[in-house]
Parts: C-alpha cells; sequence; structure tokens
C-alpha cells in the first residue's frame, strides 16, 4: 500500500520522504506529488514514485492520487489561495479512494487569531465533512524561521518584534517532519487532533538571550507594537503579506497562541526536542 506526500520537493516534504525510508518503509511504495519534475530527479534515482500535480489542477490530483492509500496533505505556500487548493486534494482523495489523510495545520487553529490560521481551520472543517478518516498535525512556529535574520540581529545586536513576553513552543522542522512519519507508518490516529510544539517555551527576551550565548555577542529583545513592526518588515523590503504574517505571528505568541504544553510531539517522536541552539547555532 502506498503513501503519498505532497510538496514533496519542499523543505518539509522531503523530510517526510527520507523518514519514511529511513522507518523501511519501501521507495516504491512512496509517492513524492511535486510540481516540477525536474527537481524530483533525485527522489526518482531513488526509486520513489514521482507524480508531477499541483494543487489547481484537480485533473492532475486524481492522476496522482489513483492507488494512494495513506496521504500527508502539506500545506500549500501559496497564502490566499490554499483553501480552495486544499479542496483540490481532498476532493482528489475522495475520488481516489485514499483511506487516511493527515494534514499540516497550525497550532490551536480552532481559536488562534494568527494571519495563517484561517485557511488552516477551513483545511480542518472541509477535513471533518470528508468521508476519509484524518489527523490534524497543528504545527507550532519553526525554529528555522529565524535563520533568515539571525545574522542582522546578531550584527545589530537587537532582535526586533512584537511577540511581548509570549512564550513561543517552537521545534524543529525535521521534529514536525518526524512526527508526521510517525503518524504515516503507524496506526491508531484517524480523528486525532495533535497540538505539536517543542520543549523549549521561550520569550522572546529567551531567544535573544540564546541568540547572545551562541553568537558570543551581546543581544537583547525591542519590543514594539505589531503595527509599527509590520511597517518596519516592509521598510525592510518584505512583501506586505509576508510582513502581515509575521506580525500576525507575533501577536500571536504575545497572546500564548504558538505555545503549548501537550506533548504530543515528544510523544509522536519518541524524544525532546531539537534546542534551538543547535538550529541557530
Amino acid at each position: 500500500m502506498s503513501t503519498a506526500v505532497t510538496g514533496a520537493t519542499g523543505q518539509l516534504g522531503n523530510l517526510v520522504v527520507d523518514g519514511l525510508i529511513a522507518r523501511g518503509v519501501p521507495a516504491g511504495d512512496i509517492v513524492a506529488i511535486v510540481r516540477d519534475a525536474a527537481k524530483a530527479a533525485g527522489l526518482s534515482d531513488r526509486g520513489i514514485d514521482v507524480r508531477v500535480a499541483n494543487y489547481a489542477d484537480t485533473d492532475a490530483l486524481k492522476a496522482a492520487l489513483s492507488g494512494v492509500d495513506k496521504l500527508l496533505l502539506v500545506s500549500g505556500s501559496d497564502i490566499g489561495q490554499r483553501i480552495a487548493q486544499h479542496t483540490n486534494v481532498i476532493e482528489a482523495a475522495e475520488s481516489a479512494g485514499v483511506s487516511f489523510i493527515a494534514y499540516t495545520s497550525i497550532l490551536k487553529a480552532d481559536t488562534s487569531g494568527v494571519t495563517l490560521a484561517v485557511e488552516h481551520l477551513a483545511t480542518e472543517k472541509r477535513l471533518a465533512a470528508s468521508s476519509i478518516p484524518s489527523a490534524l498535525l497543528r504545527n507550532g512556529w519553526y525554529w528555522e524561521n529565524y535563520q533568515g535574520s539571525l545574522q542582522q540581529t546578531i550584527d545589530g545586536g537587537v532582535l526586533l518584534g512584537s511577540a511581548g513576553e509570549g512564550k513561543l513552543a517552537a521545534a524543529s522542522r525535521a521534529d514536525y517532519a518526524a512526527a508526521a512519519v510517525e503518524v504515516l507508518v503507524t496506526d491508531g490516529h484517524e480523528g486525532k487532533i495533535y497540538e505539536l510544539g517543542g520543549d523549549e517555551r521561550l520569550t522572546y527576551a529567551d531567544l535573544a538571550a540564546v541568540i547572545a550565548q551562541i553568537s558570543g555577542k551581546p543581544v537583547v529583545y525591542k519590543d514594539v507594537p505589531q503595527s509599527d513592526y509590520q511597517a518596519i518588515l516592509e521598510g525592510a523590503g518584505l512583501p506586505g503579506f509576508v510582513a502581515d504574517m509575521l506580525s500576525s505571528a507575533d501577536a500571536g505568541i504575545a497572546r500564548g497562541e504558538l505555545d503549548t504544553d501537550s506533548g504530543d510531539l515528544q510523544k509522536l517522536i519518541g524524544r525532546s526536542s531539537t534546542p534551538v541552539a543547535s538550529i541557530l547555532g
């Protein structure tokens, strides 16, 4: 029986494919659904069944999901279009007779005020209405999200944000991938909602201290209002929707929406989450 992973050449999807192989799933039983076959040449070389389809092409999705038993639906990256795109995947899975879907959502999707939660919650509701049993992998924030601005933070000695004193239970991309693999290779996950977050529950002041420790340079946290932070991000050249997403996430941190002590991630992966120092160090 085959297991399909959407976005299989993406950073999370690729880690999931690697994890499935590491857990003993034969390469020929893994379906890698990708947008660009050229980028998946390495997967094909490993004997993985590469199928080309994007989230907007319903016919290609139906063909790509033919014969698939379990599906990991990795949330798309086209913010503002994901409800329709994810619905296309779910409908194609229903048509193809897929028996189980795991979906990468966001922490506390049903109560979160974070901008990103809107499309995730809509997808969760569509899955709940589907005839296909599903599991929700409500991923928290990724520590890797801070890598892009890390050197600037170190050079300037300031971690800028609008998270107040809220705690952030982030984890590494590999941690979330390992949780997805566990749900795909073991039974009993139908109907489950996993609130996934790391062991370290850090304020931004704590995170600044970690960055200072690993860099050997003084770094402090400077908190600014959300609107000011968004304007600063846009002034630095980020597109408006990206600046909105990041500032909204910080506001969510301030409200406790990207924090959890559920222990779900640790139970699924059988270990503690990867320390932030090893990700940013």
